[in-house]
């Protein structure tokens, strides 16, 4: 036993704030595909460091390690602990529900040789590019000649039963000067969509080509409209069915006989590019196999779209869109490596995030914030076409874009390094050689042996077969009660990557939401449904572990509720609290994030499985804790870390030092039988009713 004794909450703290602020700079493997509120991955590091090692983990961190033995992980999500573990040499077993999940997590840890990726990708890319190259170009205002558009900015309009449209942007402004990436304010008439550019703050009334008011056509939010014809309608759409329209405007282009490489320009779409557009709208009449042409599933995350019009996951993707992405994903079926294959047909899934008619144009960054930037389905009144290709090394958004980051994935995969502060707060880069992320997947559990094997199964592990106590550590990111509805979101990747590899097994199910899914949602998962589903799962990783082992998972929640599931399972499950930490596991700046009542720590629960003698020597008493106080330790700890530490961040972690105390408390007696009120149990050891309700939080 040492992670009691070697892990540091203050270290751990140091990294993991400085790690979400730039994850994929720390863990480039993410890289390979967008997952929602990865944990730090320092975190899970110092965690198997800290138990399998001798010595505390800031003396040892940056060093390569070849840890041996099997690590689970039985909510994987995106995979950080498995690619933790993985890393320093053990075998791993990961869990999901989601077909997605178990999908791009094989892609990070199976070994793939990245320049044979960069080259691959590029015939796709140079092939694409003879079929599609001409629907992507514009005309330059300044010497006329071809030049390439980069973006192409839609202007959402409301069209009415008889046949009027009316534009629906809520202020003028596609460019702004904040950031100083451009000299120049750019603005948009709402009358003629045309743009016209004004110094800083110097915008006129009128629009210089049209004379009427910038500002008489705009549409605020939650207002209501009447149509010529004498029709009301309401903006965003509430309980109505709208169609879907959108205008092109305008077009952010480069030439490269007129501009420096970091150099843009704007314009307003002129005839040739509505010409350019009407070609690409011929060809999208032939539907290709790789359309997502099913129906929108009714959700949490989903109603937006469909408030708006949006039935099927095709609708989401303009004409241009839809016959590009329909060539690319023919031509990443021609590559007969399989491996090399699914790492593009990756590379596609993860583009489509900018590939799509909700991307927005970040007019201070100037670049496309992609569709899951706020964790949900948003639908912008300027949206952003990106070019589907693009250009290696300018702009974002683009296939080559998407490849590079896969390829920085797998070189780093193949070399990996850590990245740390020293006491001035100057980063160094770490070489931890022989590390090396590249687990060989097998099929069974008696297959693993003790290191450098992946077992991975789409389903849930109440259902599994790992034998009894065979794994040395479990490190999870369980789900969070009725928190974002992740697995609806990753349907909008998942109905077009079913359709290109129709030939992988675990797409056997219809959506990347299942039936399995334990993440509780009002309406459909209820709080105690929830724990059922989350005891089962703890119940059957207990099982697995061996005895004496580590189980340890994070969480936070907002509701003081939310956490009696925890308590339910963990003592369904036989475990021991042992000790409790904080870490940080938020980007404050998120957009997800910013501005809400919301914790951006999380509780580092450590839990044992009997026995576990020499833990109890070291163990906090839990049954006898002195709540307030351990909570202000926690917050030290996190501040010593350089954490600043939030009204939200002091709940969470008081809530979760109450469901540790509450473990400890009702051990004795706890009767796994009872199963008509060991809830309530739960609740009235936290202080709660039985018949308390939980909101909502996204």
């Amino acid at each position: 036993m040492a992670v009691e004794r070697h892990y540091s909450e203050s270290f751990v703290a140091r990294l993991s704030t400085r790690e979400k602020q730039m994850q994929q700079h720390y863990r480039p493997v993410i890289s390979v595909h967008k997952w929602f509120a990865r944990r730090p991955g320092s975190l899970f590091r110092a965690l198997a460091l800290a138990e399998f090692t001798e010595r505390p983990i800031h003396h040892g961190y940056t060093e390569g390690q070849q840890l041996s033995g099997v690590c689970l992980d039985p909510f994987m999500g995106g995979g950080t602990p498995l690619l933790e573990a993985a890393r320093m040499g053990m075998s791993v077993i990961g869990y999901d529900t989601n077909p997605m999940s178990r999908w791009l997590v094989e892609r990070e840890l199976e070994p793939l040789d990245a320049d044979s990726l960069a080259a691959a990708g590029e015939r796709v890319a140079a092939a694409v590019e003879r079929r599609v190259g001409e629907l992507y170009k514009t005309t330059c205002l300044s010497c006329e000649a071809e030049a390439d558009a980069r973006y192409f900015l839609w202007v959402r309009h409301h069209r009415c039963a008889c046949g009027s449209e009316r534009p629906l942007l809520a202020d003028t402004t596609l460019v702004s000067t904040g950031l100083g990436r451009h000299p120049v304010e750019v603005h948009l008439c709402p009358s003629c969509l045309t743009i016209s550019e004004h110094a800083p703050g110097q915008r006129s009334d009128r629009c210089p080509r049209c004379a009427e008011r910038f500002n008489s056509g705009l549409v605020a939010p939650d207002t209501v409209h009447v149509c010529r014809c004498g029709e009301r309608y309401r903006i965003p759409p509430r309980g109505s069915i709208e169609t879907p329209c959108q205008r092109l405007a305008a077009i952010d282009y480069h030439c490269q006989a007129c501009h420096e490489p970091a150099e843009r320009a704007y314009k307003t779409a002129d005839q040739r590019d509505h010409i350019v557009l009407a070609k690409a709208e011929r060809r999208a009449r032939r539907r290709a196999d790789s359309w997502p042409t099913e129906l929108i599933p009714r959700g949490v995350e989903t109603e937006r779209l469909l408030r708006w019009g949006y039935q099927q996951w095709v609708d989401l993707f303009g004409p241009r869109q839809l016959y590009g992405l329909g060539v690319l994903a023919s031509t990443i079926a021609r590559e007969s490596d399989a491996r090399l294959r699914a790492a593009l047909q990756t590379v596609f899934s993860d583009g489509l995030r900018y590939q799509n008619a909700l991307v927005r144009y970040d007019r201070q960054a100037l670049k496309p914030t992609d569709i899951f930037a706020v964790h949900g389905f948003p639908v912008p009144r300027v949206s952003c076409e990106v070019a589907l290709l693009g250009r290696t090394g300018r702009g974002s958004g683009g296939f080559r874009q998407i490849l590079a980051k896969y390829v920085r994935a797998k070189r780093w995969c193949a070399a990996p390094y850590e990245t740390v502060p020293d006491t001035n707060g100057r980063l160094h880069r770490h070489d931890t050689a022989p590390e090396r992320l590249a687990a060989r997947l097998v099929t069974a559990p008696d297959e693993l042996g003790n290191g450098g094997r992946a077992l991975l199964r789409r389903g849930s592990l109440a259902d599994g077969e790992i034998p009894e106590n065979s794994v040395d550590i479990v490190l999870t990111d369980p789900p969070y009660f009725a928190n974002v509805q992740y697995a609806e979101l990753m349907e909008f990747c998942y109905a077009w990557l079913r359709r290109l590899a129709p030939e992988t097994s675990f797409f056997d199910v219809a959506h990347a939401k299942t039936a399995q899914d334990a993440v509780g949602t009002a309406g459909q998962v209820d709080l105690g449904e929830f724990t059922k589903r989350l005891a089962e799962v703890f119940v059957a990783a207990a099982r697995a572990l061996k005895p004496s082992g580590v189980f340890a998972f994070t969480y936070h929640h907002n509701e003081l509720d939310a956490y009696a599931p925890l308590i339910v399972a963990c003592l369904d499950a036989g475990l021991v609290p042992t000790k409790l930490f904080a870490c940080p596991s938020e980007m404050r700046a998120s957009t997800h994030i910013h501005g809400r009542h919301a914790a951006t720590s999380d509780a580092v629960f450590i839990l044992r499985k009997p026995p576990v003698t020499e833990a109890e020597a070291e163990a906090v008493d839990f049954a006898n804790i002195d709540v307030e106080r351990h909570v202000a330790a926690r917050v030290r700890a996190l501040r010593r870390g350089g954490t600043a530490v939030t009204a939200p961040d002091r709940a969470c972690l008081r809530h979760a030092t109450l469901a540790a105390r509450g473990m400890a408390r009702l051990a004795d007696g706890w009767d796994t039988t009872r199963a008509s009120d060991r809830m309530d149990v739960a609740l009235a050891e936290l202080g709660l009713h039985a018949d308390v309700r939980i909101p909502v939080h996204v």
